[in-house]
């Protein structure tokens, strides 16, 4: 699930939660005061115009999951309708004090019935955002058989998912390796930090099943007497072999 909501009252820990989560999975985070002050200021805190809030923030919300980014929502949320209205998601339910900095919120905040996730007060933002990292993204297991893909990834592009995709199928997961290449020449602007953010991104539908490394700059494989690595060259369909990545990197500049 990458469309994210952090629920609870006013003065709960909401913000700070988003804001320690969210570096860990790559996340775009919607405030809901923010959005209130930026695109929703024809919207009061009546009943329905929270309902409505809630509704904007879910579509929004939903328009990053379809772009492939992951997101969080971080606001009160507080009755079943606005619930509904957000729209299905990994809901955080901040529980950590009795009554919010708001009266009306207060009487108005129905403890919900359902959640994913419940953050009392025992424990750090720290702590919880890596509480939500694990059951979000499942542990890669070493031990399982793994497919090995080495390369530049300058940058990780469509023809690349495919290809680690079909590993993925193949195999069950994969290792993707990237080789240390950063700034070599003109051809290899990205860092390893860069590029294994657009892996994570790109490959977000299978969360647990890879693990991106960095490599020294690999230039041969060798291996000695067979010992059971099977050596295959993967060849896709005509349009993904067409991806170039002298291409891809000219039309990232010019959207810079």
């Amino acid at each position: 699930m990458r469309k994210i909501l952090i629920m609870g009252l006013p003065g709960a820990g909401k913000t700070t939660l988003a804001k320690a989560l969210a570096p860990l999975i790559n996340a775009v985070v919607f405030n809901a005061d923010a959005v209130r002050e930026n695109l929703s200021r024809d919207l009061g805190f009546s009943h329905e115009d929270r309902v409505e809030h809630a509704r904007r923030m879910g579509w929004m919300c939903d328009r990053v999951v379809e772009a492939g980014g992951t997101v969080i929502a971080d606001f009160v949320c507080p009755t079943d309708e606005t619930r509904a209205a957000f729209g299905k998601a990994f809901i955080i339910w901040v529980d950590r004090i009795d009554a919010g900095r708001f009266e009306d919120t207060n009487r108005m905040f129905v403890l919900p019935g359902n959640f994913d996730l419940r953050v009392n007060g025992n424990g750090t933002p720290q702590f919880w955002a890596e509480k939500v990292l694990a059951r979000l993204r499942p542990p890669f297991d070493p031990r399982k058989p793994t497919a090995l893909f080495v390369g530049r990834y300058q940058p990780f592009h469509a023809g690349h998912r495919r290809l680690i995709e079909e590993g993925i199928r193949r195999v069950g997961q994969v290792c993707v390796a990237v080789r240390d290449t950063h700034g070599t020449d003109e051809k290899n602007p990205f860092s390893f930090s860069e590029i294994r953010q657009r892996i994570e991104t790109g490959l977000a539908d299978h969360v647990g099943r890879f693990v991106v490394v960095a490599l020294p700059n690999i230039t041969n494989v060798f291996y000695g007497r067979d010992v059971g690595y099977v050596v295959e060259k993967l060849v896709l369909d005509e349009g993904t072999e067409a991806i170039s990545a002298s291409e891809v990197r000219r039309l990232m500049s010019c959207s810079r």
